[in-house]
C-alpha cells in the first residue's frame, strides 16, 4: 500500500499534527490525494512556542484546516510524577483530547506521524496509540524517516531538514517530578542556544543542574562562547555541565 491508496480507502480523517517532519508530510499527502483532513495541534507545556509557530505556518502553506487544542498535561498526576513510561500516559491524555474534538467535528479516524523507522518495541507511547486505535499511514506504507525527508524536499516543505525535536519533558530524568518551571527553563535555555546558531542539541536537567549535549562539530563554538552561554543559562540553573559523550 502507498499513501495514495491509503487515502483513497480512508478519504476522511483527522491528523495529530506537530509541525515536525513526519506529520507535515502526512498532512501534505492527505491534501495532495484529495482527503477530507483536519489537523489537530495540541498546545501544552511540553511543546515550545516555535513548534506551534511552525504548525501555523505549515497549515497555511499546505492549505489545511487546523484546530489548536490546549491541554494541561501537568494536571495528570501520573504524567507529572514522570515514570519511565510517562509517554504512555501523556499520549493517552493528548490523543483522548484529539479523539473527542475530532468526533465533534465528524471525524472518527485518527492518524499520527509515526514512521517505519520508529521502534515500536521501545516506545511506551506506541502502546497508547494502539489502544486508542490511532493509525500510522507512514508506518503502514513503509516510509522511513530518510524517505520522508527526501519526499518533503521534493514537495518544497521547509520541514525536510528540520531537526528532530522531542518534547520538553524528555529533558527531565524519569522519576524526577515535572513542573512548569522546569519546562520553562528548558524552553528558554534551548531557545537561547538556537538563537546563537546551535542545532540538534539538548539541554537536559538533573535537580536544577543543566547538562548540555551537543554534536561534536559544535563543541568548538560552544567553548568559544562559554562565558556568554554560562551567564545566560545560570539564570535558569544552579550549574551548567557539558556532556562529553557527544551526540552522534
Amino acid at each position: 500500500m502507498d499513501l495514495k491508496e491509503f487515502f483513497r480507502e480512508n478519504p476522511k480523517c483527522a491528523l495529530a499534527f506537530s509541525g515536525g517532519v513526519d506529520s507535515t508530510y502526512l498532512l501534505y499527502a492527505a491534501k495532495k490525494y484529495g482527503a477530507d483532513v483536519r489537523a489537530y495541534y495540541v498546545k501544552s507545556a511540553f511543546q515550545p512556542q516555535f513548534e506551534m509557530d511552525d504548525a501555523l505556518r505549515l497549515k497555511e502553506e499546505i492549505g489545511a484546516e487546523m484546530t489548536v487544542l490546549k491541554v494541561d498535561v501537568l494536571s495528570d498526576q501520573t504524567v507529572r510524577s514522570n515514570p519511565k513510561n510517562r509517554c504512555y500516559y501523556c499520549k493517552k491524555v493528548i490523543f483522548s483530547t484529539i479523539l473527542e474534538a475530532a468526533a465533534k467535528d465528524g471525524y472518527t479516524l485518527i492518524l499520527d506521524g509515526t514512521n517505519a523507522s520508529d521502534d515500536a518495541g521501545d516506545r511506551p507511547g506506541m502502546k497508547a496509540l494502539q489502544e486508542l486505535r490511532v493509525r500510522s499511514p507512514l508506518r503502514e506504507c513503509g516510509l522511513t524517516k530518510a524517505m520522508i525527508r527526501s519526499l518533503s524536499k521534493e514537495a518544497g516543505l521547509f520541514t525536510w531538514d528540520k531537526p528532530a525535536y522531542a518534547c520538553l519533558a524528555t529533558r527531565i530524568p524519569a522519576g524526577e517530578e515535572i513542573t512548569a518551571e522546569k519546562l520553562a527553563a528548558t524552553e528558554k535555555a534551548e531557545g537561547y542556544l538556537f538563537s546563537l546558531g546551535f542545532t540538534d542539541f539538548r539541554v537536559r536537567q538533573m535537580n536544577g543542574i543543566a547538562k548540555l549535549q551537543m554534536k561534536e562539530d559544535q563543541l568548538e563554538k560552544l567553548l568559544l562562547m562559554r562565558e556568554e552561554i554560562l551567564a545566560e543559562l545560570r539564570k535558569y540553573y544552579d550549574a551548567v555541565l557539558l556532556d562529553l559523550e557527544v551526540r552522534a
